[in-house]
């Protein structure tokens, strides 16, 4: 009886956990990676700035899944198979320790990607797992529909035709539906792929100039929508990023889609306050320090050029004392920073954690291995599936739950 020939389509972190899962758990079967570009593991290799952001130290999986603004239920499950600390373990076992940061994102104690990289590949190479690149499949189908155990047909773009007893699908996110075209006929449903991560053009913005400056803590919000964040904000020299723009893009990705890009931000530079709150602490302040000047004298802890900012488009002058403030300059510097709205015009990619809201529907798997419900023996891992998290290792996380599960259950 010949061995099990299962082929993973996609060379990146879930591809790679996936086939290295299958090897160890089916030592008979026969795994070959396919990967469409020259090298393997790019996404591994740029992220976390060259340092890989492998997971997060969040190990309570009810907590973790708050992170995903997609596929939090059936992650809930996924995660009871292999979570975080199964992560930490598993590269530890492998000789690869990981370092938690202040933010809980986890690296390895290296600070470099290839570490990640060399694990993966010398994994994959002592489990006899044949790594093939710049073979991208042009089409897969079923060999013998009448077949009990299907059998796949791969033809890739070399002209090549090899064949596959169990294929897991781990390709990535796609940026368009029409991408998705090659998958096999009656495929499972694909939802439709949206960016996330992403940050706001703003070409208009007053503050501009200010790239480079950021903020500890903000509030940021979709008007006309639910959608809000806090977190860090950073300004940059085409609008806003930072954790909080880029959480907002993630759980707002099909409603900012669908308006093209093209909406009113509103942002609370002072989060713990509400407009009158502000006001009466402004009040206070004044009180207090009557004799100092406005522009040099920031009761909020903002950063002193944006302060200063503020002040100017409050029309308070440089040499305007707090005792001397008029009521009106004093209100509009409170809606500045309660209610600053900026119009959005695009978007910019978060090379570094490019992910995309969408791909194969969840509930056209098998929730405990991923299996396809309508193609026996054809599997899905990674961003390839409709999940998708924000930054902070939350994406690679999912990459090596899903590619666990998948290869803990292809050989059956």
């Amino acid at each position: 009886m010949s061995p099990l020939n299962i082929v993973v389509i996609g060379g990146g972190a879930a591809g790679f956990f996936g086939a290295i899962t299958a090897a160890e758990t089916f030592p008979n079967a026969s795994v070959t990676i396919l990967e469409k570009n020259r090298t393997v593991l790019n996404k591994v290799r740029i992220s976390g700035g060259g340092r890989c952001n492998v997971t997060h130290a969040c190990f309570d999986n009810r907590l973790l899944v708050k992170h995903y603004p997609r596929g939090e239920k059936s992650l809930r499950s996924l995660l009871n198979q292999f979570d975080a600390a199964a992560t930490v373990r598993w590269f530890d076992d492998r000789g690869v320790s990981l370092k938690t940061e202040a933010d809980g994102r986890m690296f390895p104690t290296s600070n470099t990607s290839e570490t990640i990289i060399n694990c993966l590949l010398d994994t994959a190479y002592q489990l006899g797992i044949k790594v093939r690149t710049s073979c991208g499949v042009a089409s897969l189908s079923v060999s013998d529909p009448a077949a009990t155990n299907s059998s796949w047909t791969l033809n890739l773009f070399t002209n090549e035709i090899i064949y596959a007893d169990r294929v897991l699908i781990a390709t990535g996110g796609y940026p368009q539906l029409s991408a998705y075209g090659w998958l096999p006929e009656q495929t499972d449903p694909v939802l439709s792929p949206v960016p996330s991560l992403f940050t706001f053009n703003v070409p208009d913005s007053p503050l501009l100039t200010l790239a480079g400056v950021s903020v500890k803590d903000a509030k940021v919000y979709v008007v006309g929508t639910k959608q809000e964040q806090r977190g860090p904000l950073l300004l940059t020299h085409w609008g806003f990023s930072g954790p909080a723009v880029l959480r907002l893009s993630a759980w707002a990705a099909r409603d900012l889609s669908d308006v093209q890009y093209r909406f009113t931000l509103r942002i609370n530079w002072v989060p713990t306050l509400n407009e009158n709150e502000l006001r009466n602490a402004l009040q206070e302040f004044r009180q207090q320090n009557g004799r100092k000047q406005v522009v040099s004298q920031n009761p909020f802890g903002l950063p002193s050029r944006l302060w200063e900012a503020f002040a100017q488009e409050a029309g308070i002058a440089e040499t305007q004392r707090w005792a001397d403030l008029p009521a009106k300059p004093l209100n509009r510097l409170t809606e500045r920073l309660t209610n600053s709205q900026f119009q959005v015009v695009g978007k910019s990619t978060f090379k570094d954690e490019f992910v995309t809201c969408g791909g194969i529907d969840l509930n056209s798997l098998h929730p405990q291995t991923l299996e396809s419900k309508a193609q026996k023996g054809l599997f899905f891992a990674g961003e390839v599936l409709d999940i998708d998290g924000i930054t902070g290792g939350f994406n690679f996380q999912n990459a090596w739950t899903s590619g666990y599960i998948a290869g803990k259950n292809i050989g059956h």
